[in-house]
C-alpha cells in the first residue's frame, strides 16, 4: 500500500500515567504542581495536547480524587502557556482476583466504581478531552483486568457527550475499535471521533507492523487517529505513526528512557519526537490547530 505521510502532526504527552513508575525515575511528577509543571513544559516542547492522571503527592501512587485534578486543572489554565487538556477517565475500572483456585473475592488493588464516579472529576474540571478506554482486556500483570463493559462505556460515553467534552477513545485491540464505532452508529459518540491507537501493551495489540496497520485500516477515514507504543518502541513509532498519516503520542507514562542510560523527562520526549517528525518533512499542529483539527472550544479558567 502506497505510503499515507502526515504532513501536519499534534503530539500528545502522556505525562504520569497510572502505573507504578514513581520510583523508578526521578522525573516522574507526583503533585498536581508537579504534573503541570511538566506538562506546560512539554507544551513549550511541542505538545499541542497534554494528557494527565494525578497521584498521591506523598506516595506517588494513582489517585482518583478530584480535588487533585481540580488543581492541575487549575494550574494548567492559569499558566501563560496554551495547550489542550486531556484528563484520563480509566481509573476506577480495575479488578485483581485471587489465587485460580479461589479468585472471589477480589483482593487488594481492585477499584471498581460505578461510571458516576469514575467521571466525577471530569464533570467537575471540564478539559477539553478525556480518554475512554473502549473495552476490557488482562493487562500485564496476571490477575490484573481493565473492566470497561460495554453497558459502563455507554453509560460514560453519554456522560461526556452531554458534558461537551470530546472523548478519545483508548483503542487497545481491533475489537476495541469494532465497540467504538458502535458507539458513533447508536449515537452516544459523535463522528467525527478521536482515536489513540494503544500499541505493544501486554496482552493487548503488539506492536508489531502488521497489527499496527491492521489497527491502522479499522479507524473510520474521518476519525482523528494518533498511536503510540511503550518503552524502547516509542520513538520509532513516532515514525510509524506519521508515515501511515496519524499523530502521534510519548511521554513518562509510556517509557522512561531518553537513551539507553539517560532517563528522559517529558520535555525531552517532546523534543524528540519534534526533531522525528520535522526530519520527516511534516511540521507540528499548535494547539489552536489542533483545536480547529478536533473541533475543540478552548475552555477559559474556571
Amino acid at each position: 500500500m502506497p505510503l499515507n505521510i502526515n504532513k501536519k502532526v499534534f503530539i500528545t504527552c502522556a505525562v504520569t500515567g497510572s502505573g507504578g513508575t514513581q520510583d523508578r525515575s526521578p522525573h516522574v511528577p507526583r503533585s498536581p504542581q508537579e504534573i503541570a509543571e511538566s506538562a506546560i513544559a512539554a507544551a513549550k516542547a511541542g505538545a499541542a495536547i497534554v494528557h494527565c492522571h494525578v497521584r498521591d503527592p506523598e506516595t506517588g501512587a494513582a489517585s482518583r480524587d478530584p480535588k487533585l485534578y481540580r488543581e492541575l486543572t487549575d494550574r494548567v489554565r492559569d499558566s501563560s502557556t496554551d495547550v489542550v487538556l486531556n484528563l484520563t477517565a480509566g481509573m476506577g475500572g480495575d479488578m485483581v482476583f485471587g489465587p485460580t483456585s479461589s479468585p472471589l473475592p477480589t483482593i487488594e488493588g481492585t477499584d471498581m466504581v460505578g461510571a458516576e464516579e469514575r467521571m466525577e472529576h471530569v464533570a467537575e474540571c471540564l478539559p477539553e478531552i478525556c480518554t475512554l478506554d473502549c473495552g476490557t482486556m488482562n493487562f500485564a500483570e496476571a490477575d490484573y483486568v481493565m473492566t470497561n463493559t460495554p453497558g459502563m462505556l455507554e453509560a460514560m460515553g453519554g456522560m461526556m457527550t452531554d458534558l461537551g467534552v470530546k472523548p478519545e477513545i483508548e483503542a487497545f485491540d481491533t475489537g476495541h475499535l469494532w465497540f467504538a464505532k458502535k458507539l458513533v452508529d447508536d449515537g452516544i459518540l459523535k463522528s467525527p471521533a478521536m482515536v489513540q491507537l494503544c500499541m505493544g501493551i501486554p496482552w493487548g495489540a503488539p506492536d508489531d507492523l502488521n497489527t499496527f496497520m491492521a489497527m491502522v485500516n479499522n479507524v473510520p477515514v474521518d476519525w482523528d487517529w494518533s498511536a503510540f507504543s511503550i518503552g524502547q518502541n516509542e520513538m520509532p513509532f513516532v515514525a510509524a505513526a506519521v508515515l501511515a498519516g496519524g499523530n502521534v503520542r510519548v511521554g513518562l507514562e509510556d517509557n522512561l528512557w531518553l537513551e539507553k542510560g539517560v532517563l528522559a523527562t517529558n520535555e525531552s520526549l517532546v523534543q524528540r519526537a519534534v526533531t522525528i517528525i520535522e526530519a520527516m518533512g511534516s511540521s507540528i499542529m499548535t494547539p489552536a490547530e489542533a483545536r480547529e483539527q478536533l473541533g475543540l472550544t478552548k475552555r477559559a479558567p474556571q
